[in-house]
């Protein structure tokens, strides 16, 4: 991927030098069973690879509620210039902000861009306190994508997805969801928790976390249209990445079988498929998974 010399983003924040261990900086979940590491990799693996607020997951596993953060915000700030991965993910954000900022502006609307908050270990977010072991995440509270850059061995050395593209992917991904939260579309989703079975609610985020995928190609076609980003074999990382972590082959290795009505992410078929439509089309009609008659 060509990134070298782009421009980066101002969104970026960069907590990484900030002491949130220990105290009021851990997770708290109220009520139920306490969070154990094993319970912190469950969050890692389900809330990235399937798109749900792990914060989320954990306060599942508990039987409780996860508490907001009764702790600071700081500003805005550039990550450090000398830190090669901060200034890839600084410089990938900035390429998503100028594509969406293109795509929001061709519909009549202005594109309001998320801020990327670096950290180490943990850190508060509107959502709960995050921490390192749950792996990137986007909190609709605050309009943040958070992400421990520590997570791009896992994604390497666990989940078996190297390379540039596939990092790239994960902040793509995260803005997908931002740009949900923007239209309104996670809203409507989330509106319907309760209200449905359980079986038809994971339905709809599978449609939901499709979307994103596809929004994460629609951004890396109008990136390569602008600036010729792409490379060879960036486009198989990312299918390399989709077909890794598509419920069906997570469920196998796992346990041995799957069970289709707790999709809540799509087969890696469908991941591969959706990235590919964003690709191809680079058009947000295109990317609508809740009309698609076929995922």
């Amino acid at each position: 991927m060509k990134w070298e010399g782009n421009r980066q983003s101002d969104n970026v924040e960069d907590r990484r030098h900030e002491n949130h261990a220990g105290g009021d900086g851990g997770a708290r979940i109220s009520g139920g069973r306490g969070i154990g590491l094993g319970s912190v990799v469950i969050a890692l693996l389900v809330g990235w690879v399937f798109g749900i607020n792990p914060l989320t997951i954990l306060g599942a596993l508990s039987g409780g509620d996860v508490q907001a953060p009764q702790a600071r915000h700081a500003p805005a700030q550039r990550s450090a210039a000398d830190d090669h991965m901060s200034r890839f993910v600084s410089t990938v954000l900035a390429d998503t902000e100028d594509v969406w900022t293109e795509v929001f502006a061709q519909g009549g609307a202005r594109y309001a861009q998320p801020k990327l908050v670096l950290f180490s270990g943990a850190t508060p977010t509107a959502c709960g306190t995050g921490q390192s072991a749950m792996g990137p995440f986007y909190c609709p509270g605050d309009h943040n994508v958070y992400i421990d850059l520590r997570f791009y061995q896992t994604l390497r050395d666990e989940l078996g997805a190297p390379g540039e593209f596939a990092q790239a992917y994960v902040i793509a991904h995260e803005v997908g969801h931002h740009v949900q939260n923007l239209l309104g579309i996670s809203d409507k989703v989330d509106r319907m928790r309760g209200r449905v079975s359980e079986r038809e609610y994971n339905a709809l985020s599978v449609r939901l976390e499709l979307q994103a995928d596809c929004f994460a190609g629609l951004w890396a076609k109008k990136s390569h249209e602008s600036r010729q980003t792409l490379e060879g074999g960036d486009i198989e990382a990312a299918m390399n990445a989709a077909a890794k972590i598509g419920d069906d082959a997570l469920q196998q290795k796992s346990q041995g079988h799957v069970v289709p009505d707790s999709f809540t992410h799509g087969t890696s078929a469908q991941r591969m498929r959706w990235f590919n439509v964003g690709l191809e089309s680079g058009s947000l009609k295109a990317c609508d998974t809740f009309s698609a008659q076929r995922l």
